[in-house]
């Protein structure tokens, strides 16, 4: 059975995109030198912030954007066996976009 989660307003739910095994001299880096990775998939976005007055501003990030966000931003939870992190959009850095 596979979990559906709708993030509530400005909220996003990203998933980690692993970093690479090796610097760009060839050093294989082994896990207990690694950090997490802040670069990471947008799986799904919410609808948007809601101001005071009811209006709501739609969100700039969406669903398939890679993003780069701060080391200590969101939370992480477990859907389906995978980890993946909540987090504000304000939380995100900005969009990768390829050249």
């Amino acid at each position: 059975m596979t979990t559906k989660f709708r993030p509530l307003h400005d909220r996003v739910l990203v998933r980690r995109i692993a970093a690479n095994e090796k610097t760009a001299g060839g050093i294989i880096i082994p896990d207990t030198a690694k950090e997490k990775p802040q670069e990471g998939e947008v799986i799904a976005a919410g609808s948007g912030l809601r101001s005071e007055t009811g209006t709501v501003t739609p969100l700039e990030v969406k669903t398939g954007d890679r993003v780069l966000f701060s080391k200590w931003s969101g939370t992480e939870v477990t859907l389906d066996g995978e980890e993946l992190l909540v987090m504000k959009e304000s939380d995100i850095v900005g969009v990768v976009e390829a050249a």
